[in-house]
């Protein structure tokens, strides 16, 4: 596999519209890249209200969309880079993987606020930091599922591929080039697009700051939306998500699909299918003279950098991976910083009695119990619907296209109408809870089941109506071992959005009314807005444990069992 075709010869000698439409938007997205990008070092004074005027919203709603895109240019470098040391090192993986479990899982929000200061602090008298701030934030909506998803591709290779690597003697960089990133593109393709929309859902908190006791308004979709909401203007909300809904279905259009339809070429199949995802944006690119003759250009030069530094890389790397040296080190650092954290939480935590302790871990177990029922009822309707999807193309054509705005849609705009729905019943959030943590969760194992039953080979498919497969027999001996290694990552990533999302799904309120569920996410949001620092960190680190616990007990294992037993061979 390889992600270019080679060049041939020009199919077009003259330019046509393709050439001229692709030129202009080209253009048009340098200029408004260009213009967006010299707003983010605006200098501070210059920040202040946004207006709630429509005529604005195209311009708040093009600086979101930027500071979405390099968020996740900054995840995609994570994902790899992270993903690829946990599954190649054995020793690294043992830490690395329950650390990525641990960061997808505690509230990071509760800690913008000082990640705010440090960059800050890097950029004085400009906004530049509290950009890169809210990027962060966004940064960590997006790297986490990521980063698993590249990960489990790189553990659940098939084995005949990984032995025809050592057969024909592929170095690191010609192994990850030319089999492991195209292995992993389907898979990694769809979890980006579920970490893209899911940034949505950090707008608001994003782009509202306080700094230097004052409060900042970064300007965007997100800010203007949570003013609106503030104000209570039911036409701004209203024009706010209009505009989102046509921003989330214009990217889709524009950018996901042609790379869904074109991460299809790295299907491992030997029978090609008939009816795959297509694209008109896909279609136009390839049908474009400057293109391809760009691509003519650039392959001959990529090859040759490529043979030049693959093989010194990969040397130099494998000695360094091999190297008792290199592993001291990390090691030291790695005793370093958890010996700082045990001291600072000693320090803070000193104070707090063992009755506590123990009453902070009753609610955790509390709020573990309902993000395990918030997983397997996501996966009740998720598995069959995402079946549904990936192996339909038909289906898949406007299904996707749907789960995608329901996906992107920020789940917290619906918290009000859920709250007003059980104040009716005279229900409480204890039970209540659970909804509203599905409602941002959910996505993650719709979209890894959608990744998975489109990466079924084709001959897979043939065999199946080959020897009568149907029904039930068809799930068992099929469909459910296919999809498997997705299901569990889609499991992992759930799990921890539900604990993340239990900040704000265990206290909601509506109108005059509050309503808090007996659990750890409503402990560490009231200690995070009364100010008790020793008691959020003792609920982190409640979260924390029982995160690890169930990344030792169940998630483990499971991964074992899709890397050895339920994976392509």
């Amino acid at each position: 596999m390889s992600w270019f075709p080679a060049p041939g010869i020009a199919r077009r000698v003259r330019l046509g519209w393709v050439d001229l439409l692709v030129f202009a938007a080209v253009l048009l997205l340098l200029l408004a890249v260009l213009r967006l990008g010299g707003r983010m070092a605006a200098p501070m004074h210059t920040l202040g209200t946004i207006s709630l005027s429509p005529s604005q919203l195209p311009l708040y709603a093009g600086e979101s969309l930027l500071r979405i895109f390099i968020a996740f240019l900054a995840s995609l470098i994570f994902a790899m880079g992270y993903g690829y040391v946990a599954a190649k090192s054995p020793w690294a993986g043992r830490v690395l993987v329950p650390l990525l479990d641990i960061l997808q899982s505690v509230p990071v929000l509760g800690f913008l606020s000082a990640t705010l200061a440090f960059f800050a602090g890097l950029f004085p008298g400009s906004s530049l930091g509290l950009e890169i701030a809210a990027v962060f934030a966004i940064f960590t909506a997006q790297a986490w599922n990521m980063t698993f998803a590249f990960y489990h591709t790189l553990v659940t290779l098939p084995r005949d591929l990984e032995e025809a690597s050592h057969v024909y003697r592929l170095g690191r960089w010609s192994r990850l080039w030319y089999l492991e990133l195209p292995s992993s593109a389907i898979t990694l393709v769809l979890n980006s697009m579920l970490s893209f929309g899911g940034s949505w859902f950090f707008l608001a908190a994003s782009e509202t700051v306080t700094f230097s006791g004052r409060q900042v308004i970064l300007p965007g979709i997100g800010s203007y939306m949570a003013l609106a909401e503030q104000r209570g203007d039911v036409p701004a909300m209203i024009a706010a998500v209009a505009i989102m809904i046509l921003l989330i279905v214009l990217v889709d259009q524009l950018f996901w699909r042609p790379i869904i339809a074109w991460s299809q070429r790295f299907k491992l199949e030997q029978t090609p299918s008939a009816d795959g995802p297509t694209s008109f944006v896909l279609t136009i690119l390839r049908r474009s003279v400057l293109v391809e003759g760009l691509q003519r250009l650039l392959h001959p030069a990529w090859e040759a950098i490529w043979r030049r530094f693959s093989r010194p890389m990969a040397r130099e790397i494998g000695r360094a991976g091999a190297s008792l040296v290199w592993r001291g080190v990390f090691t030291l650092l790695g005793l370093l910083v958890l010996g700082l954290a045990l001291r600072t939480g000693w320090h803070l935590l000193k104070g707090i009695a063992l009755a506590q302790v123990l009453h902070v871990g009753w609610l955790g177990i509390l709020t573990w119990f309902r993000v395990t029922v918030a997983v397997l009822l996501g996966a009740v309707w998720t598995v069959p619907v995402g079946v549904a999807i990936g192996l339909s193309p038909r289906i898949g054509r406007w299904a996707q296209p749907l789960a995608q705005i329901a996906a992107s849609f920020p789940a917290n705009m619906l918290f009000p109408i859920v709250v007003a729905w059980l104040l009716r019943i005279h229900a409480g959030l204890d039970i209540g809870a659970i909804p509203l943590m599905m409602l941002g969760t959910q996505w993650y194992i719709l979209f890894n089941v959608i990744a998975g039953s489109m990466a079924i080979p084709q001959d897979l498919k043939e065999a199946g109506r080959i020897f009568g497969l149907r029904g039930a027999l068809r799930w068992r001996r099929l469909i459910l071992p296919a999809i498997f290694p997705s299901l569990v990552t889609g499991g992992v990533t759930a799990a921890g959005g539900a604990w993340n999302a239990s900040i704000v799904a265990e206290v909601a309120s509506w109108q005059h009314h509050t309503l808090v569920a007996h659990g750890l996410g409503a402990y560490i949001t009231l200690a995070t807005a009364q100010g008790q620092g020793a008691h959020v960190l003792l609920g982190i680190a409640v979260m924390s444990l029982l995160v690890i616990a169930m990344n030792r007990l169940v998630w483990r294992p499971l991964y074992r069992l899709a890397e050895t037993r339920y994976h392509l061979d």
